[in-house]
């Protein structure tokens, strides 16, 4: 919460520093020495400061991170505040902090995050193979805000890009005959792999290239050249001749991340060639405030996978997520005391939310998207959503909505006193779940007032009356149901990244618990835990400062990673166990140079199968290991793994190791022991009662100050417990157990889902909009995870929809523009011709542009759905998937030339590829295999694929049906189906009342309701669009008459197109386009 940076200014302006309470032990060999530890967690905002004390106390410390006016660096400075009030010797502002002292530092950092976030990273050139000077600039084109109208295209990390005229290419057999007239050189890459030399690496017009660069005063290179993360011999030419003429910091990419995927690689390449310098500058900023510098002190620094790194060997690259590791660290290793159950992770803070999940072991990715940069480094998989305590609120066309938008910490909340706008924190104190009396006086001008509960009554009151204004026909709200409202839209919010973490891959939330931590997320646990079905809660004692906390008991963690490009399979085992053995010698000999006794090795390696580009890292149980069968424990996890990824296994089909990886972790000894004092009497007494408002009314609560509990405390719900950075909202029907390390475990007793009826309420439909979409996005998921092509893996060109019993769109994910409008022409089109004919199990294909359909590649599968006997389908699913090939006259099936859709492939208007429940696979097949007719035309030229890809759309569509099937279930089909129909109602009055406001500027502007526009094909063929508008009714005609006829070739737009080009336009100009 923002009562962080307020409590930080209440005890900077004292003058002194008050001693926080220490009554947690750590039983450390670190300590024994009479040393102090230190775990620092630096974050954006602030920095929490843990102390481990020679007597066994642990100190805590909150301040800002950026404060000039009183400090350079603020974990210096908390090192230096905490060592004074220890020891008693004060420190003066210019004299160097004695280390006799310390025994240990560990700390996370948003350095290298900030840095990247506001682009302050240093110059940087990128040096490339001959034509590819555009690579990144280029990108893999992705566009995740398809509804922006302004858009902000991320700047490109490097100041400049140079060409090199090197190339290797792999040595396939369709080259072979190449190789015997042009003589090119074969050099070996990893594993059995040889690669073709092109061209060699021309030294002398590199050093004239890289010599110019340094003219500039740039100081920073980035190569990366094609293939070279596994033939990686003109990288580490290329960077010889760059340290001789006095690079400063050289970044070569297959050292960087030794991955396949050039652009990826090439991101994280700049990344690390532009932040290190920064990295670099504040780490020795930070070291130069010590005597010594820090020798003969072990400094280590969190890493994006939740490991410890000594400093010297901190990569800018591997620190983007330092910070929010700590806290997964900190709850992984304390959660499991307390339950076997898998943890999911819900740090809810000011702006934002982060969660993440631990079932026994870290879940990492191997890349990720920050700010526009796509990293290749292993991460935790933390997934964040635009939620948090600071989320501004707004009632936008009858629906409630809750952020993206903050109020920050300036202004702040509109409680805050400084005319900031309403917040969830404001919701949280107009409901009773914040009391001012419980803050410090540090708001107003003089700094010395309480929250001001006036001003967030205030602008309620005027929200207030401005839904129920538009809200006419319906009961009138008072400013509780409203505060109230916006915070079940703000629950369901956070509950959609929860879901997609779990449900999106075949897990059962509700067998989770759920860890809560960060400043805002006790006020909103109990909520989110019953809404997910989750029965326990558990809130770490200090739980405010997690992610330093989890620093101190992190390992320190050494990886090593080798591109290997080996079938899995009993020839190359050899191979492979040499590969590993490696690996697994140098990072024990890194780690006991290190000082290490006690040293884990974890073995990976890195598999997909042939074809695909979904590769899984995988280790096989503690129980395996390298030795007889190895092999075997290696493919039994990939296929396990596979499995409950993607729902199938692919048969007859090799497996690759794309690359071997070994992580070392060096044991650490710290750990917390002690227990605290247990209670005589389980019922803890209350500070004081206070009304609170909840679902079920106004109810009078307890009070309890966290300090006071004891173990075997109970408290029950109704209450409030707060700590000195938090409150904890205890809701009816759930209970409190203090444990013996002085958590809380929260028990939440499952509760039937409140009747609601089919009449249209404000706050429903915004839950249901926020359920709707989270379908769709569930339904992209399970079909990126279990799609075989890149087109749809990687290239992301799909879309999946839900659908009324109509067949209208009622919620999609911001998938592909032009799909999205016309896939309800193609489920419109199927209840047409089918009608009543469609039965349980059935499954359509359809590409047809007759039919709703754009291209022939773009394979649509469309799902009817019954309900319990119900006469017709009762909702539909659908989505859109654009195939390699599907035949016709040339390879991807989309000939620039071609003048008959015979010549594009296969097409299917109403083709039942499922009958019954029973796959059609014999009678796809022919469809796809049997060519066409048209001259030069043959079937598909990937079955296998086309079949596998067919079957993720099925996948996807039955994820849709079982997640609206739990709907019904919750809610009741009437209910469900009048707010799909609210949705629809919604979007047209939004869109109506878009189009008033601009049938009115148009009025004023041409004095005329009448706008026109013209543009040309690239042959100089005329589009004219007239759109007439309503001003009274909201209505606009688009008359497209004047545009040039239809052309003989296949850029003609059937209908499906142009209405889901007007409907793509429409909602652009939506100023709520994320819940339309």
């Amino acid at each position: 919460m923002h009562f962080y940076r307020f409590y930080l200014h209440f005890l900077r302006t004292q003058k002194f520093y008050p001693k926080l309470k220490c009554d947690m032990a750590f039983s450390t060999k670190a300590t024994s020495d009479r040393k102090y530890c230190f775990a620092i967690d630096r974050g954006g905002t602030f920095t929490d400061v843990m102390c481990l004390c020679p007597d066994g106390r642990v100190r805590t410390l909150k301040l800002l991170s950026e404060d000039p006016l009183r400090y350079d660096d603020a974990p210096r400075e908390g090192i230096k505040r905490i060592l004074q009030e220890e020891t008693g010797k004060a420190i003066g502002e210019e004299d160097l902090i004695d280390t006799s002292q310390i025994n240990w530092i560990r700390m996370g950092t948003t350095v290298a995050t900030n840095a990247l976030l506001e682009r302050k990273g240093d110059p940087v050139a990128l040096l490339v193979n001959e034509g590819f000077r555009d690579l990144l600039y280029i990108g893999n084109q992705a566009r995740p805000k398809i509804f922006e109208l302004d858009i902000q295209k991320p700047s490109n990390l490097y100041s400049t890009v140079s060409e090199i005229n090197c190339r290797i290419v792999p040595a396939q057999k369709d080259r072979c005959q190449l190789k015997e007239k042009k003589n090119w050189k074969i050099l070996r890459g990893a594993g059995d792999s040889q690669y073709f030399e092109i061209c060699s690496v021309n030294e002398v017009e590199v050093t004239k290239t890289l010599q110019l660069i340094k003219d500039r005063g740039i100081n920073s290179l980035a190569v990366v050249l094609a293939h070279n993360y596994s033939c990686s011999e003109h990288e580490l030419k290329v960077g010889e001749i760059a340290k001789k003429l006095g690079f400063e910091f050289i970044t070569l990419s297959h050292q960087a991340m030794p991955m396949s995927r050039l652009i990826p690689r090439g991101y994280t390449a700049c990344a690390e060639a532009y932040l290190t310098p920064h990295v670099v500058r504040y780490l020795n900023s930070f070291k130069s405030g010590f005597a010594d510098q820090l020798k003969g002190i072990e400094v280590l620094f969190m890493q994006s996978d939740g490991g410890l790194t000594q400093i010297d060997k901190f990569r800018a690259a591997r620190a983007i997520l330092s910070g929010p590791a700590g806290g997964v660290v900190g709850y992984a290793m304390t959660g499991e005391r307390e339950t076997t159950l898998p943890l999911i992770g819900f740090d809810m803070g000011g702006t934002s939310t982060d969660v993440s999940r631990y079932a026994g072991t870290y879940e990492h990715v191997v890349e990720s998207t920050t700010a526009g940069v796509t990293i290749q480094a292993p991460q935790l998989d933390i997934n964040t959503v635009a939620a948090g305590g600071g989320s501004r609120l707004f009632f936008r066309s009858g629906l409630f909505v809750v952020g993206p938008e903050s109020a920050g910490a300036h202004p702040g909340p509109a409680c805050y006193r400084k005319g900031g706008p309403l917040t969830v924190t404001d919701s949280n104190l107009i409901l009773g779940r914040l009391l001012p009396q419980y803050f410090p006086k540090i708001f107003g001008p003089q700094e010395n007032e309480s929250l001001d509960i006036e001003a967030t009554r205030k602008q309620f009151l005027e929200l207030t009356d401005t839904i129920n204004l538009s809200q006419k026909e319906t009961v009138q709200m008072s400013v509780e149901k409203v505060a109230l409202g916006f915070i079940r839209v703000a629950n369901e919010a956070m509950c959609r990244p929860i879901r997609a973490l779990t449900q999106a891959r075949g897990l059962d939330t509700s067998k989770h618990v759920l860890v809560c931590f960060g400043g805002a997320g006790g006020q909103h646990a109990c909520a989110i835990a019953r809404e997910l079905g989750i029965s326990k809660v558990l809130i770490h004692k200090y739980a405010g400062i997690l992610s330093a906390y989890g620093m101190a008991l992190a390992d320190v963690v050494q990886e090593l990673q080798e591109p290997c490009c080996l079938d899995l399979s009993s020839a190359n085992e050899d191979n492979l166990m040499q590969l590993l053995s490696s690996l697994q010698k140098r990072c024990r000999f890194i780690l006991e140079n290190q000082g290490f006794k006690e040293i884990d090795l974890e073995s990976y390696l890195h598999l997909r199968y042939e074809g695909t580009d979904g590769a899984l890292m995988c280790m096989p149980s503690k129980k395996s290991t390298i030795g007889a069968k190895w092999l075997d424990a290696y493919q039994e996890t990939f296929l396990e793994r596979y499995r409950t990824e993607y729902g199938f296994i692919l048969e007859n089909r090799r497996i690759i190791v794309d690359d071997v990886r070994v992580r070392g972790l060096g044991k650490t000894s710290a750990s917390p022991v002690n227990k605290i004092a247990e209670a005589k009497d389980h019922q803890p007494k209350a500070e004081a009662v206070t009304p609170i408002h909840f679902e079920q009314g106004l109810l009078e609560a307890p009070i309890y100050l966290v300090e006071n509990l004891l173990y075997k405390h109970r408290v029950k719900g109704p209450a409030l417990i707060i700590d000195k950075l938090s409150t904890i909202v205890v809701e009816p029907e759930c209970e409190v157990e203090v444990t013996e390390y002085g958590d809380l475990i929260v028990h939440v007793q499952s509760s039937k889902q409140s009747e609601i009826d089919e009449k249209l309420n404000a706050i429903q439909l915004s839950i249901f909009s926020h359920r709707f979409m989270s379908i769709a996005e569930q339904m992209g998921r399970v079909l990126q995870r279990t799609s075989i092509s890149t087109n749809i893996k990687e290239r992301l060109d799909f879309s999946c929809a839900l659908f009324g019993n109509d067949g209208g769109l009622v919620s999609n994910a911001p998938h592909i523009p032009v799909h999205l409008g016309a896939m309800q022409e193609t489920v419109q089109y199927q209840l047409k011709v089918r009608g009543k004919s469609l039965k349980d199990g059935d499954v359509i294909l359809s590409n047809h542009p007759q039919a709703g359909g754009s291209h022939l590649p773009d394979l649509t599968v469309i799902t009817p759905v019954f309900y319990k006997g119900h006469d017709g389908p009762v909702f539909f699913v659908a989505s859109r998937g654009h195939h390699a090939d599907i035949g016709g006259i040339t390879p991807g099936s989309m000939p620039p030339h071609s003048t008959s859709l015979a010549q594009e492939g296969a097409s299917f208007k109403s083709f039942l590829i499922v009958e019954n429940g029973i796959f059609q696979e014999e009678k796809v097949t022919k469809r796809f295999t049997t060519p066409t007719g048209a001259k030069g035309a043959t079937g598909t030229r990937n079955l296998s694929d086309n079949i596998s890809d067919l079957k993720a759309q099925i996948a996807a569509n039955q994820k849709g049906i079982q997640l609206v099937s739990d709907l019904i279930d919750n809610y009741g089909l009437k209910v469900v189906q009048a707010y799909m129909l609210y949705i629809q109602q919604n979007a047209e009055i939004a869109v109506r009342d878009m189009l008033k406001e601009i049938a009115i500027d148009t009025r004023k502007r041409t004095g005329s309701f009448v706008l026109r526009a013209e543009e040309f094909m690239d042959d100089g063929t005329p589009i004219r669009l007239k759109v007439t508008i309503d001003a009274d009714e909201g209505f606009a005609e688009c008359d497209f008459t004047g545009s040039g006829p239809e052309v003989w070739g296949n850029c003609n737009a059937p209908r499906a197109i142009t209405l889901s080009a007007l409907i793509y336009c429409l909602r652009c100009m939506i100023l709520q386009k994320e819940l339309l």
